[in-house]
Order: structure tokens, then C-alpha cells, then sequence
């Protein structure tokens, strides 16, 4: 894939430009408007848009100008939004090719709205997106069982005045550096992905291991009733070190590492390939 192919994603056979921006995809407003309407002038239909649902109300801008490839090969300062602020943007265009987005979000936000008084449908979609994704059952039970435990910990820490993502990801490192040699940025690379979410690239075992961390964390987190971002990284390399040493022990007598190269990229493609 080149860089070029990396900075586009094809909507309804048009290019959408897209960079990629504190650690996020950021799409080219002009070119979702393009898409969504049959204006001959998207700069001034987005610019309309802008000033009728944004500057009138005197909003704060939902969009940043981000440097992206015009036509003409030169990079320009383009108006370009998340996938968060895109959807605000959409719901202000009043184009009928716009409508089944609309649809859409609104059927979204009422499941959102179902699953906040319901936890279990929140459950059962996911198991089913997984499902759909290729991945078996057994799979699927574990990576839920994770989030559950993954949770809780979390929820302990911001008991423990643990307050910003930075705290979070350092104790999350913590724990994945004793249980398995690796942080996690250091693991996804180890198994070749990017921006992929590295537990959904997990065999049964690392994320048996990985659960086996955490929950050990929150135990001695919530028994020694630690408080202070300094006492949990402490409990965090303890938890992360009963789950290595585990690891360890396994490793001698499986004899294989836990800790392997395969991922999950292109799942029913391999599932096709176990059958044939």
C-alpha cells in the first residue's frame, strides 16, 4: 500500500482525504460534503454550512485545518474532522444523499441509549459484531471476559486519584512489561500492527494472561487499599509480575512462547484457507 493509499478511503466510489492526527483519522470536510450533496461547489456549500450552523450560533469549531494533497500535488490547509465532529457535520447537511447517514446515526444513538439502561445489549452486540467479524465463540468469551476485568481495574483506579490517560497508559504499560517483556506499543509492533486495537490481535492465551495481570492488579490495588497514582504503578508491577512468572511456567512446560506473531487481520480470509 503506498503513503497515497494511506491517505484516502473510498466512499461510494469518490476519494475521501484522510490524515492521520493525535492519534486519530481526520477526513477532509469538503470531500464528505462532495459525496453527501450534488453541489457543483462544495467549498461554498461546506462554507454556508459553516456559517448557518456553527458561526451564527457562535459555536466553537468542531473541525482543524490539517495540511492534505489538493489536486494539483501541493499541500494546502484544508477545514478537516474526526470521526466524532463528522457526524455533527453531516446531521447539518440538508441533502437527501445525506438522509440514510442521518438514519443511520439516529439508529445508532437510540441503541447507544438502550445499551446505557441495558448493559447486557451492549454485551450481546459486541459478541455479535466479533461473530460477524470471523472470530469463534470461544474467542469471543474470553475478549469479553477481558473487558469486563479490564474495567473493573480502571474503575479502581480512578478511585485512587489516577486521573489522566497518560497515568492510565503507564500503569497499563506496567502491567503488560512484567507479564509479557513487552508494553503494549512495543507488542503491536512485535505483531506488525498499526492502529489495530492490539487485544483484538490476542490468541486465547495472551489474553488469558493479559486478564490473569489485571485482575491480580485490582486485587492488591483494592486489598492494600492503595491510594495515589505512585502506590498503583507499584500494584500494577506486582500484578503484572504473578502473571508473568505464570507465563513463564507455562512457556517451560508447553514449550512455546505465549507471546506470538500472529494477528487477527483479515480473519474470514485465514478461516476460508483452514477449509479449503
Amino acid at each position: 500500500m503506498t503513503d497515497q493509499d494511506k491517505a484516502l478511503v473510498v466512499f461510494q466510489d469518490k476519494k475521501i482525504r484522510r490524515i492521520w492526527h493525535k492519534d486519530q483519522w481526520y477526513f477532509s470536510v469538503v470531500d464528505v460534503v462532495t459525496v453527501l450533496t450534488d453541489s457543483p461547489t462544495p467549498r461554498q456549500y461546506w462554507g454556508k454550512v459553516k456559517d448557518r450552523e456553527f458561526k451564527a450560533l457562535e459555536l466553537s469549531p468542531i473541525w482543524v485545518q490539517l495540511k492534505l494533497e489538493a489536486p494539483d500535488g501541493k499541500l494546502r490547509l484544508t477545514d478537516c474532522a474526526n470521526t466524532k465532529s463528522l457526524f455533527r457535520i453531516i446531521q447539518s447537511i440538508p441533502s437527501k444523499k445525506a438522509e440514510p447517514f442521518k438514519q443511520w446515526l439516529a439508529k445508532v444513538g437510540y441503541e447507544r441509549v438502550e445499551e446505557i439502561q441495558n448493559p447486557e445489549l451492549a454485551q450481546r452486540r459486541m459478541k455479535e459484531l466479533y461473530k460477524a467479524k470471523g472470530y469463534s465463540d470461544d474467542w469471543i468469551e474470553k475478549r469479553v471476559r477481558g473487558i469486563a476485568i479490564r474495567d473493573e481495574l480502571t474503575d479502581e483506579w480512578e478511585k485512587r486519584e489516577v486521573k489522566t490517560e497518560k497515568e492510565y497508559a503507564i500503569l497499563t504499560a506496567e502491567i503488560s512489561r512484567e507479564t509479557f517483556g513487552m508494553t503494549p506499543s512495543e507488542y503491536k509492533k512485535f505483531k506488525g500492527l498499526k492502529k489495530e486495537n492490539l487485544r483484538d490481535h490476542m490468541n486465547d492465551l495472551e489474553l488469558i494472561f493479559s486478564m490473569l495481570g489485571e485482575r491480580v492488579t485490582t486485587e492488591i490495588t483494592r486489598n492494600k487499599d492503595i491510594e495515589g497514582f505512585n502506590e498503583c504503578e507499584k500494584a500494577s508491577k506486582q500484578g503484572g509480575k504473578v502473571a508473568g512468572n505464570a507465563r513463564k511456567d507455562a512457556e517451560k512446560r508447553i514449550g512455546n512462547p505465549i507471546s506470538t506473531k500472529e494477528n487477527y487481520k483479515e480473519l474470514p480470509e485465514k478461516k476460508k484457507r483452514r477449509l479449503k
